[in-house]
């Protein structure tokens, strides 16, 4: 189809063979993706293989970018942007499936790239909070931990997504997140400044965000009965009165929203990328 066509990845030249996967499921019917399993050395973790389903949002529209696609598939090296994350947390030991929430039609974007995990799809709904919903629903049960990433954030290195696995392991809620480098002021209605928040304790958060699944099935009943909207996914704990762990992360941990954050990170992967991969 026309995007696979686009965005064909190139194939693996290891030899390997393929099974069907097909995890357990709630909440209606998934699409499973036929895989290829390709054995790999064991990693020291103290999160466990496969304790992982990562969610990879990518049902964004985009606007601030001014392109006619969602930023999260315009080209980045010459690879949608959504694309350098699904490879890179594929790779990891710890993640045991990738869940995809993005719209119909960009499916085969995803289901073209040869990975080692199962893949599986659910929509987007129509806030974030609705989306990374459907995703945890869709997630396989008997995972340890849920992982929310924006895949407009490509350049998080895997050592600081490792590292935010084992806080919310420990805590049972992490994020990775770097200190504020800009003095933030709160400003009245009429735009007259109220007082100066101490930078010392504000924290800008970044993705993955990570929570084991009981911990945002219950976040997600409070705030669904309470009509609350959140902006990020650790809120959704916060309004339990649960404990977030921060993880200190990097600031090339950008989300690629307008062409300025591109070429950004154009530089970035060029130029750092051992500290991004």
């Amino acid at each position: 189809r026309a995007h696979a066509t686009m965005f064909a990845a190139t194939a693996s030249k290891t030899t390997m063979r393929t099974r069907a996967i097909a995890p357990a499921r709630r909440g209606g019917a998934t699409r499973v993706v036929r895989r290829a399993v390709v054995p790999r050395a064991k990693a020291q973790q103290d999160v466990s293989t496969g304790a992982v389903s990562f969610i990879l949002l990518a049902g964004g529209v985009g606007k601030r970018m001014g392109a006619d696609m969602p930023k999260q598939y315009l080209p980045l090296m010459g690879t949608p942007i959504a694309i350098h994350s699904l490879k890179k947390f594929a790779k990891m030991d710890e993640v045991g499936e990738i869940v995809v929430v993005c719209d119909a039609s960009y499916d085969d974007v995803f289901a073209s790239v040869p990975i080692e995990k199962p893949l599986v799809f659910a929509r987007p709904g129509k806030e974030r909070q609705d989306s990374v919903y459907n995703g945890m629903q869709a997630a396989r049960e008997g995972a340890e931990l849920l992982a929310i990433h924006d895949s407009a954030r490509p350049l998080c290195a895997v050592e600081d997504a490792r590292r935010c696995f084992n806080d919310a392991k420990i805590h049972g809620a992490a994020v990775l997140a770097v200190q504020s480098k800009a003095t933030i002021k709160e400003v009245n209605k009429d735009l007259s400044i109220d007082k100066t928040l101490d930078r010392s304790r504000l924290w800008e958060m970044q993705t993955p965000q990570v929570i084991r699944p009981a911990l945002l099935r219950a976040g997600y009943e409070y705030v669904n009965s309470k009509g609350l909207e959140v902006t990020d996914d650790v809120s959704i704990v916060e309004h339990l009165g649960e404990r977030v762990q921060v993880t200190p992360g990097s600031y090339f941990n950008l989300k690629v929203t307008t062409p300025e954050d591109m070429f950004i990170a154009e530089r970035l992967m060029t130029e750092q990328g051992d500290a991004v991969a």
